[in-house]
């Protein structure tokens, strides 16, 4: 009888340590500056799917200036809130939020309104209002690069990787 047991104590003690692993969440490692919107680190254990979007450019501001033109697209902060508006209705599409988001990629052009830099304190702050916030406190792994877009005017665009159980 005891010979009969064990496999099936076995399959019970299996089972009980399987659960928990199945119930593992996302882990965000907080970043060491403080205050930061971004994660230094995100974990996504088995289990999860992965959505991969897209970068999306934002869209002109104001359609009848010149093409090209900053009136015609805006700033940086401008096009980064147009951008996550963007972003934001994808997600939805999948069914996702910014909250689900744990990678991020943020391509910036140099502002010919700041000499040619980037205005990377504009786009922060419109993602702090998206990301590491009271409403929505998870923040994903992010970099942000200086390049040159495709689509002439624009100074942002944003690419996001999603999951979900």
């Amino acid at each position: 009888m005891i010979k009969a047991l064990k496999p099936a104590l076995l399959g019970v003690a299996l089972c009980a340590v399987a659960l928990p692993a199945g119930a593992q969440s996302v882990t965000r490692l907080e970043s060491a500056s403080p205050g930061s919107v971004i994660a230094s680190a995100v974990t996504v254990p088995a289990g999860y799917t992965t959505h991969y979007i897209s970068g999306i450019p934002g869209g002109p501001k104001d359609p009848s200036a010149p093409e090209g033109s900053p009136a015609r697209w805006g700033d940086t902060a401008q096009q980064t809130d147009d951008v996550l508006n963007k972003l934001e209705a994808v997600l939805t599409k999948l069914g996702l939020n910014f909250g689900d988001v744990v990678k991020a990629t943020v391509f910036l052009v140099g502002d010919p309104a700041k000499g040619g830099e980037i205005d990377f304190a504009a786009m922060n702050r419109e993602w702090g209002k998206r990301f590491g916030s009271a409403t929505q406190p998870n923040k994903p792994a992010r970099s942000t690069v200086k390049v040159g877009l495709a689509t002439p005017g624009a100074l942002v665009e944003i690419e996001l990787v999603a999951v979900k159980k």
